[in-house]
């Protein structure tokens, strides 16, 4: 069965996304990071072969920074609006509706993800042998990609409380307590504060993100 690739985002509206980019960076330069890092994580899940490509969107793409550079990046995307009331939900619904499995999920914290990190998470969960799930822990403690054989898996990851430091530990609790087999992914670094922005673009030079990054942050951005 052809595997998907999801994308959790947010339109990078500016006050709506990577606010704690904010100081230094104004609010519409934190829109601008997110919109680069959104199109670098779009570009590497559209190189990667074989799969279908789901982007479930929160927000408004026409009001964002870098609509069109986003849009273009979208080729051969099917896009579906995030629904639910918080994060959890979302997340289990955004699978439901891009079912049925097997699925690998990202977000748009960590643009040095690449197609090979794709491939492997995805040639785990259809391995005859291999794990029910995939789960790629963050050095913050979350998480930055959730793999399910089947979409109806996701159902635990409902009850984890996200965006604290215990939700990569809670989330692999809940994978485990709903019996599934888990493999681990490498941590990566997600992009929070511009500590991590600046040691994200240095993991990943010639990005969009890296690119500006470099110039909001670099000896003469300020």
């Amino acid at each position: 069965m052809t595997a998907t690739v999801l994308i959790m985002a947010k339109a990078p509206e500016p006050g709506r996304v990577k606010t704690r980019l904010c100081p230094p960076l104004t609010q519409h330069e934190a829109a601008a990071v997110a919109a680069a890092a959104l199109t670098d994580t779009l570009t590497a899940a559209g190189a990667t072969p074989g799969v279908r490509r789901v982007l479930a969107l929160s927000g408004d793409l026409d009001q964002a920074l870098g609509a069109t550079m986003i849009r273009s990046a979208l080729a051969g995307f099917t896009v579906i609006a995030q629904r639910g009331v918080g994060l959890a939900e979302r997340i289990v619904n955004a699978h439901l509706d891009s079912g049925p499995g097997p699925i690998f999920q990202v977000g748009m914290d960590t643009p040095q993800l690449t197609s090979e990190l794709i491939m492997d998470a995805i040639r785990e969960l259809q391995g005859g042998d291999g794990p029910d799930a995939v789960l790629g822990p963050a050095v913050d403690g979350g998480w930055w990609g959730l793999g399910l054989r089947h979409a109806e898996q996701v159902a635990p990851v409902g009850q984890v409380r996200m965006s604290t430091r215990d939700t990569g530990s809670d989330t692999l609790a809940a994978l485990r307590a709903g019996g599934l087999r888990i493999g681990l992914l490498p941590a990566l670094r997600d992009v929070d504060t511009i500590d991590d922005a600046a040691a994200v673009a240095a993991a990943a030079p010639g990005s969009r993100f890296a690119d500006l990054v470099g110039t909001l942050t670099g000896p003469a951005a300020r």
